[in-house]
């Protein structure tokens, strides 16, 4: 096995649980090859743990144990089941679920995601990619599946100098699969569907915006449907809005399987949608925004800032006094303040005063790790307009 030895600055960050090093923390490499587990060394040479080795990735150590371990196939298996145990314990009513979430799971850069009798992973690291058939031995033993995707047709996997592909890697798989979440019935395309197909991490906050949503609603970004159907029941009608015509073919069948009536998707561009009901005076009940992540890099926060305020300030010129406005970002990169001072500029500019309802993360199953901050990725905020008097 080949070591690297690292600096002081990474052995500190090892030792206060976060598992990344970086490529100017690298002192020394000696006999490690792309994608190899390695020996890691303090700048004193005292033995770190074992993690994944890249050549190409900023991120040249991915820490996988502080033990000094065999990482085989029953070093994976065991990960594997234990990170099945957690989710046993945490999802409910749901038999589409995220089983592995990456560092969360000390697994990193490794997703695995449940659609019912079917897997999606992704290796997102040469140290994953080259562990991937002992991944895919230790899935087919914990569950049976029917087929088994690997999506790994996304640009993270560039940074490893690892070929994009997708495909069917076990099995069978049909166009669309049947899968169950909070009562209803979604389909979701594993092979070319957005992420892996659905988006899991907000299975949670689908019920809890059903708690208060109510009259005439708006759901922006609606892909598959999912705030749209799940709010249906509280309120007079729905409009579910995707500026993707896949999508909404897909949010059309999940409305039609679950024989729900009042709701209406509509292919437009949500920023132009927003702006041509505020100037016609459109009012709503409930405004859902839950947009694609507009921050891939720090960098690019400033521009996001802009965006998410733009669509929360044309959101709130919709709703009506003591209407409800959920509001999401999906980048790690955006704080908690930096997100909610962005709804509250919007806000003031308005003249509108708002009371928060809830401050929610993602779902149980995409867990948050205290020492790794990028684990925690996923904001969705529940304010309600302030009536006057």
């Amino acid at each position: 096995m080949g070591t690297v030895k690292v600096t002081r600055q990474a052995a500190m960050r090892f030792a206060a649980g976060h598992p990344w090093a970086f490529q100017w923390e690298v002192e020394e490499v000696r006999q490690a090859q792309p994608g190899d587990a390695v020996r890691v060394l303090g700048p004193d040479g005292r033995f770190i743990g074992i993690a994944h080795y890249s050549s190409t990735s900023r991120i040249s150590l991915r820490l996988l144990t502080d033990r000094d371990e065999a990482v085989d196939r029953d070093f994976y298996f065991r990960r594997l089941r234990a990170a099945l145990e957690y989710r046993r314990q945490v999802v409910e009513s749901s038999d589409a679920y995220r089983v592995v979430h990456s560092e969360a799971d000390r697994l990193p850069a490794l997703i695995v995601d449940r659609y019912a009798d079917y897997l999606v992973i992704q290796t997102l690291s040469q140290g994953m990619e080259r562990a991937k058939s002992w991944i895919v031995e230790a899935l087919l033993e914990l569950f049976a599946p029917k087929a088994i995707v690997e999506r790994n047709d996304v640009p993270r996997r560039d940074l490893e100098s690892l070929p994009r592909q997708a495909g069917v890697i076990y099995g069978e798989l049909p166009e669309l699969v049947e899968f169950h979440m909070n009562g209803l019935t979604f389909y979701a395309d594993l092979l070319r569907g957005q992420k892996t197909g659905a988006f899991l991490d907000q299975r949670e906050n689908y019920v809890a915006v059903a708690r208060y949503a109510r009259g005439e609603a708006l759901d922006c970004f609606t892909s598959g449907g999912g705030f749209a159907l799940h709010i249906a029941p509280r309120c007079r009608t729905v409009e579910g809005v995707d500026s993707s015509e896949t999508a909404l073919a897909l949010a059309e069948r999940n409305r039609q399987v679950n024989g729900v009536s009042n709701v209406t998707f509509r292919l437009a561009d949500a920023f132009e949608l927003l702006t041509g009901y505020a100037v016609s005076g459109r009012r709503f009940d409930t405004v859902v925004l839950d947009p694609p992540g507009f921050a891939k890099t720090r960098s690019e926060v400033k521009a996001a800032l802009r965006a998410y305020r733009q669509l929360n300030y044309r959101a709130l010129q919709l709703l009506n006094p003591g209407g409800v406005l959920v509001t999401c970002t999906c980048s790690h990169h955006v704080t908690d303040e930096e997100f909610m001072e962005t709804v509250a500029s919007a806000a003031r500019e308005q003249g509108k005063l708002l009371r928060v309802l809830e401050r929610r993360v993602q779902a149980l199953d995409h867990p948050v790790l205290l020492s790794v901050p990028e684990s925690l990725y996923l904001r969705c905020l529940i304010f309600q307009v302030v009536e006057d008097g």
